[in-house]
């Protein structure tokens, strides 16, 4: 491997992590809290890092895959160390609660990867500036740490492309124009673009300053962490409601879909069929969920039902997970379809997470192909997607993803079982974190507690699961393998 070349882009990652930490110091100088001064002793020392790593200079800049893979691991599992110091570095006693090294790295590694789960049972006694921090991380890690990166610092190099596909989400990841640093720079200019609208949407829609930036930061990034203990139910609005139902839905989407948009290729992006496939499921499920709780009487009004519905599908299946209700009162149909929605997730290459829909579609038409070859052994059939041949390759990667996701899955769940919460709890616990979703929908635990009940242990296996989740397992697997270290 090109160790040096590793460390070098570690460091740009450290001095990038190091600026963004000044941003909440500056939160806590406005609202005069003392904790601001904890980002800014985090940021000294991520940024002392990030100098001493940046004395390594590369004489071959070149970035081969598993150097790809070496970087966007140890990156995520930097950022998240770093991230957790604020909540470590307890300056102010008094009106910051005391939070363990594991609590802190669970936090800040659930922001990151947009998990959106936390370790506050009280989130109204948190200063602003610890607030803001949280619904940042989410804003950073939903576009990606390294293509902020790519698109503002002076990385140079053959091996780019490694980086981006190893941090990206999806089966195929493409660029939009032939340069990658160009291609960065579109991703980031849409991701802001519609961080603003919402923004712009919430500050109408009479959301408080404060409150609609940090929450179009959580919404970008499909994260989920809010302001209070309600979540967006807080607000009691409607028009809140369907404005981050909307966003929640429009950060799904393949962002090949809006530079198909931005380049007037209309019918190319109307077309797409994750995009079509994706807004099928979704319309299915909140169809499904609305006739099954106005059927038990969950709700009176047609409307209530049919709002919250929406939401809590738009938030789960883009693995957001903000909240209006407690859905794990609703009936068991409804439960199920939720549960299905957090596992299928978003479109590939958006900022949402789960197994992503594209991979449902070539698994399902390579299934369809499978039946077909039985049936008529004779007979030449090819697995497209948008008028385009799926190589074998990808399908052979598509399999191997759900096998790996499958087995990650059991592990993680046998050794959370230890905890003895209730099955449903145990496993919409593990569902939530390596999905990225956040919420738990259990008997013991639902949508509106936190994870400070659970053991350090099953905490250490969720921070596994985020961070393994968010970079789509093998970045993170391939670490424990022999062929990674192998000169």
């Amino acid at each position: 491997m090109n160790f040096y070349m590793i460390f070098n882009v570690l460091g740009w990652v450290c001095k990038f992590e190091a600026v963004f930490l000044l941003f909440p110091g500056l939160v806590g100088l406005i609202y005069n809290e003392k904790t601001g001064v904890a980002f800014l002793l985090a940021a000294i020392i991520c940024g002392l890092v990030g100098f001493i790593l940046g004395f390594f200079k590369p004489k071959n800049k070149n970035l081969y895959a598993r150097d790809g893979f070496a970087i966007v691991s140890f990156s995520w599992i930097l950022i998240s160390i770093f991230g957790a110091l604020p909540f470590i570095l307890r300056v102010d006693p008094v009106n910051m609660p005391q939070v363990s090294f594991i609590n802190a790295f669970f936090e800040s590694a659930s922001g990151f990867t947009t998990t959106g789960a936390t370790i506050f049972d009280d989130l109204e006694i948190l200063p602003q500036c610890i607030l803001f921090w949280r619904s940042l991380t989410h804003w950073i890690g939903g576009v990606g740490v390294l293509v902020f990166i790519m698109a503002f610092l002076p990385l140079s190099g053959a091996g780019n492309m490694n980086m981006m596909k190893a941090e990206s989400t999806g089966p195929n990841v493409g660029k939009f124009v032939p340069k990658v640093r160009t291609t960065a720079i579109i991703m980031c200019s849409m991701y802001f673009g519609l961080t603003v609208i919402e923004m712009i949407c919430l500050l109408i829609a009479r959301m408080p300053f404060f409150d609609a930036l940090t929450t179009s930061f959580s919404t970008a990034g499909t994260g989920g962490f809010a302001l209070h203990n309600e979540s967006i139910a807080y607000y009691q609005s409607p028009a809140i409601e369907i404005i981050v139902g909307i966003f929640m839905l429009l950060f799904s989407f393949n962002f090949g879909f809006y530079f198909l948009l931005i380049a007037k290729k209309f019918k190319s992006a109307f077309t797409m069929s994750e995009i079509i496939v994706f807004l099928g499921i979704v319309g299915v499920s909140v169809g499904f969920c609305t006739a099954n709780i106005m059927a038990t009487h969950v709700y009176d009004n047609f409307g209530d039902g049919l709002r919250n519905s929406f939401f809590t599908i738009s938030s789960l299946m883009s693995s957001t997970g903000f909240v209006t209700v407690d859905y794990s009162i609703w009936p068991m149909f409804s439960k199920v379809i939720i549960i299905l929605v957090m596992f299928i997730g978003a479109c590939a290459g958006s900022t949402g997470g789960g197994i992503k829909v594209s991979r449902i579609i070539i698994m399902s038409k390579s299934m369809v192909k499978e039946l077909q070859a039985q049936a008529h052994p004779n007979m030449v059939t090819r697995v497209t997607m948008d008028g385009r041949e799926v190589s074998k390759e990808t399908i052979k990667s598509v399999t191997n993803y759900l096998c790996a996701f499958v087995i990650v899955f059991i592990i993680s769940l046998i050794i959370v079982s230890l905890n003895e919460f209730d099955f449903a709890t145990s496993f919409t616990s593990v569902t939530a974190t390596l999905n990225n979703t956040g919420p738990i929908c259990g008997i013991d635990l639902g949508p509106t507690n936190s994870y400070n009940s659970f053991s350090v242990l099953s905490k250490s296996v969720f921070i596994f699961d985020m961070i393994a989740g968010r970079l789509e397992l093998y970045p993170i697997l391939v670490l424990f393998t022999n062929t990674l270290w192998r000169k």
